[in-house]
């Protein structure tokens, strides 16, 4: 294992998403799981992440927090792994990955926790309503294979991980193409490898 690169994470959660995208990356790297509570506020630990959250990559000693950041820093530190876009696909692997982490998040989020928009404010926030994001999904993995056309990237471990969650707990809603587009991720050996 490698000092050089240290994943902070807990197994239940969005850890895993950042578990998944090292391993799809193939460099090696060294786990420190923290349990919830009193570990993630230790003093030590909050000088990585004033959050308090994980997970927290350190690499050579910078810190990236946010799983969305750290599957862009991996795509972009380790360009061999084909991870980052290609010049014709920066739009969508931008596009998508951020789409996962802001309008995506919210709204699942959101719903969880039975908060509800009302129909008169929704122009007030980010995503608009439970329902748009959801078709918006469906937009984006029906387009291609993959998030970018016919290549799996970054974007793919994230926004797939996303959905794969949604699915299995049922945050999001039951659609072919959501099972279809996941089906195809799930076998990926780097996802077997992050315990996925």
């Amino acid at each position: 294992m490698s000092d050089d690169l240290i994943l902070y994470t807990n197994p239940q959660s969005r850890g895993m998403i950042a578990r998944w995208m090292l391993e799809e990356v193939g460099v090696a790297y060294r786990t420190v799981v923290l349990e919830y509570g009193a570990p993630m506020k230790a003093p030590d630990y909050l000088a990585l992440n004033p959050m308090g959250k994980v997970p927290t990559l350190v690499h050579n000693g910078a810190v990236v927090t946010e799983t969305a950041a750290i599957c862009a820093y991996l795509a972009e530190t380790f360009p061999e792994a084909g991870l980052g876009p290609r010049p014709h696909e920066r739009a969508a692997w931008f596009r998508w990955l951020f789409f996962g982490a802001g309008p995506l998040e919210a709204a699942v989020s959101n719903r969880a926790f039975g908060l509800e928009v009302p129909a008169d404010r929704e122009r007030s926030i980010g995503y608009g309503s439970f329902i748009r994001v959801m078709d918006t999904l469906e937009v984006a993995v029906s387009a291609g294979p993959y998030l970018t056309g016919d290549r799996f990237t970054a974007a793919d471990v994230y926004l797939g991980a996303q959905i794969g969650w949604g699915l299995q707990f049922g945050t999001i809603d039951r659609r072919p193409a959501f099972e279809t587009y996941w089906a195809r991720l799930a076998g990926r050996p780097a996802l077997a490898r992050a315990g996925g």
